[in-house]
């Protein structure tokens, strides 16, 4: 199966409850840290809701 490579980029203060939690779904909690999934439609739609907090890494 593919895989995807997420990294934040941006701080989560001042962001909503909601993507906070989406960020700790993904397991990211610290600027610079990469995480990296099985590509799928459940992380994308995660990396959808934080997509200015995050980049997609190759």
């Amino acid at each position: 199966m593919a895989t995807i490579k997420v990294k934040q980029v941006r701080s989560r203060i001042g962001c909503p409850k909601a993507q906070k939690r989406t960020l700790d779904a993904l397991g990211l909690r610290k600027t610079g840290r990469v995480k990296e999934y099985n590509d799928n439609p459940a992380v994308r739609g995660m990396i959808e809701k934080v997509k200015h907090l995050v980049q997609i890494e190759n």
